[in-house]
C-alpha cells in the first residue's frame, strides 16, 4: 500500500475538472487513482465554498501513517542502543522518504518510547540460562533454609568510578527486559581487590587480596579468615558455604581443604550474581564509601574506609537480604533464567 499524501490544488482542479465534465465520483477515481471517499471530499468542500484549497488545520499533517509507526517500531527493535540519527537515517532510507529526527522522537514518545540509560547486567549465555533456571526451579519452595547459608564473594572497589551511561530506547517498564540491558564483563583496572563473607544474622570479616587469586592464596583466606567466623557460628554443622564457579574457588586442592574441614559446598549456576545477596551488600559498601568524608586519596586509606563501612553495616540489612532469596528465585522463573532486576 503506498503511503496517502495530501492532495495538491491542481489533483484538485483535476477532479473538479471532471466532475463539471460529467463523470461520477466512482469513475473519477478510477480515472485518477484516489479513493472514492476522496474525490466525493473534494467535491463537496468545493460546493460548500466554491474553493478547491484545502481547509485550514490546527498544526502540520501528520508525516506518517499507522504503518509508517509500526515500521519504526520495527527499526527501534532492532537495536535498543541505537542513536536517535541511525534510527533516523534507517527509516527514512527503508521507506524512501525523508523524516526529520524530530519526527521520529515525537513519534517514539507518543508510542511511549524514551530513550533512558541501560541498566547494566552480566551477559548469560544460553546454557547457564537453562542451567540458572534449573537451580531456581530446585529451590522455589525454599524457606527456612536460605537462614543457613554463608554467602561470599570477592570483589574490586576503585578510588575512581567510569560512571558513563549507554542510553538505550525502552518503554518505562522495559527496564530490565534483556534486549534493553547493557551486559557487563568483569573489569582490569587497578584497585582493591577484598574477600567478604556473611551469614544471615551476622557480618563476616573483609580482608584485602593482594595480587592476582590462585588456588593457594584461596586456601589461605578460607583457612585464616572464614574457618574462624565459620566456627564461631552457633550451631555451625548446619551451615552451608557459598562461592561461585571461579576455577580457583574449584580447584582440586580447595575441594580438598572443604572436605577436610566438612565444609559443605553450594551448588552455584554460574553467571548469578542476582542470585547472591553479598552482592547488594557490595553496593551498601560503594555508596557508603562514596559518602565519606573525608575521601580516600590513596589505596590505604580506601581499605581504612571499606573495613570501617563493612563493620557499620546493621544486622537489619543483613536479614533483608537473606530474605529476598525467594523474590529473587521468582524473578529467575519469570525471566526464564535471563538476568533479574536483582
Amino acid at each position: 500500500m503506498s503511503q496517502r499524501c495530501e492532495l495538491t490544488e491542481f489533483e484538485r482542479g483535476e477532479i473538479i475538472g471532471l466532475w463539471k465534465g460529467g463523470h461520477s465520483e466512482r469513475n473519477i477515481g478510477e480515472i485518477l487513482g484516489h479513493p472514492k471517499s476522496t474525490i466525493h471530499d473534494t467535491i463537496t468542500r468545493y460546493k460548500n465554498s466554491g474553493q478547491i484549497t484545502a481547509s485550514s488545520r490546527s498544526g502540520r499533517p501528520l508525516k506518517l501513517t499507522e504503518r509508517n509507526v509500526r515500521q519504526l517500531v520495527r527499526t527501534l527493535k532492532e537495536d535498543r542502543q541505537q542513536s536517535l540519527e541511525e534510527m533516523t537515517k534507517k527509516f527514512s532510507e527503508s521507506l524512501s522518504i525523508s523524516v526529520s529526527s524530530n519526527t521520529i522522537k515525537r513519534t517514539l514518545h507518543s508510542e511511549g518510547f524514551f530513550g533512558r540509560a541501560g541498566k547494566r547486567k552480566p551477559f548469560v549465555s544460553e546454557a547457564n540460562r537453562k542451567k540458572r533456571l534449573e537451580w531456581c526451579r530446585e529451590r522455589r519452595d525454599w524457606d527456612d533454609e536460605w537462614n543457613f547459608i554463608i554467602w561470599s564473594d570477592e570483589s574490586r572497589f576503585m578510588i575512581f568510578q567510569n560512571d558513563a551511561h549507554h542510553w538505550v530506547w525502552r518503554k518505562p517498564h522495559e527496564k530490565y527486559d534483556v534486549d534493553c540491558l547493557i551486559p557487563t564483563v568483569k573489569s582490569g583496572n587497578q584497585g582493591v581487590m577484598v574477600w567478604g563473607c556473611f551469614a544471615k544474622d551476622k557480618i563476616g570479616p573483609l580482608i584485602q587480596v593482594s595480587g592476582s587469586i590462585n588456588a593457594s592464596v584461596y586456601m589461605g583466606i578460607l583457612e585464616n579468615t572464614f574457618l574462624p567466623f565459620y566456627n564461631s557460628l552457633e550451631n555451625n554443622s548446619q551451615y552451608i558455604f557459598q562461592d561461585d564457579n571461579a576455577p580457583v574457588h574449584r580447584a582440586r586442592t580447595v575441594k580438598q581443604w572443604k572436605e577436610d574441614n566438612s565444609i559443605i559446598d553450594f551448588p552455584w549456576p554460574a553467571q548469578s550474581p542476582d542470585l547472591n545477596p553479598i552482592e547488594h551488600l557490595w553496593d551498601v559498601l560503594e555508596r557508603r564509601v562514596r559518602e565519606h568524608k573525608p575521601h580516600p586519596k590513596n589505596i590505604e586509606e580506601l581499605m581504612v574506609i571499606l573495613e570501617e563501612e563493612w563493620n557499620k553495616i546493621e544486622p537489619e540489612i543483613l536479614t533483608n537480604l537473606v530474605e529476598s532469596l525467594p523474590r529473587r528465585v521468582q524473578a529467575v522463573l519469570d525471566s526464564h533464567g535471563n538476568p533479574t532486576r536483582y
